[in-house]
């Protein structure tokens, strides 16, 4: 788990962010990953929240559900980002068990009464038009079935270009951080404030 928080006080409400590499700033500086850039933003545009960064390098769906349950009860979140799918794509794990793992996260999640934003991926497409329509298909079928609310691509405007990835030809790098904040903060800025409505004493 990666420690970022934007505000440590314990009656904040928190954002859980439960993802992969991409958010788990790997082969970047913690303090310039997009999560830690979303901590910032929060600080100065007074949001009072709290981030905790779940984040695993190499998770996939089936392992960010197995370890969902503890998270959600220790830290009893207003909203939770999930980020994942994007390694079993790669592994090319069944699609239709990725979509039941990802309605299961949404659904465990919203039983413990916080919202969800779903984060939309993608693959490389050397795994071919047939297979990557497929894989982005299961977030909106998830979205739609579970309410969610569902964020764009994550790496739009990123993925494929050499300035934004790093060696290995697969992780954004750091230049790219503040551009994936952008991509998301449209799609969680509205929940927010519902959130800390709800939360209000």
């Amino acid at each position: 788990m990666v420690p970022v928080r934007a505000d440590d006080s314990t009656n904040s409400p928190t954002i859980l962010v439960l993802g992969d590499s991409l958010s788990a700033a790997y082969g970047i500086p913690l303090e310039r990953s997009w999560v830690n850039l979303l901590a910032q933003r929060l600080r100065d545009q007074g949001y009072p929240y709290r981030i905790v960064n779940a984040s695993t390098s190499g998770e996939t769906s089936r392992g960010g559900l197995d370890r969902l349950t503890p998270v959600l009860i220790t830290h009893r979140p207003s909203i939770v980002v999930v980020e994942l799918g994007a390694n079993d794509g790669l592994r090319g794990l069944p699609l239709e068990e990725m979509a039941r793992n990802l309605i299961a996260i949404v659904k465990e999640v919203h039983a413990h009464g916080a919202r969800v934003l779903l984060v939309s991926m993608r693959l490389p497409p050397n795994y071919g038009p047939t297979y990557n329509k497929q894989f982005e298909a299961v977030y909106d079928r998830v979205a739609a079935g579970t309410r969610a609310t569902l964020a764009p691509f994550l790496l739009q405007g990123v993925a494929g270009k050499p300035e934004y990835i790093q060696d290995d030809g697969l992780h954004p790098n750091a230049e790219s951080q503040p551009l994936i904040l952008e991509n998301l903060w449209p799609a969680l800025e509205p929940l927010l404030s519902q959130s800390a409505r709800r939360t209000a004493p």
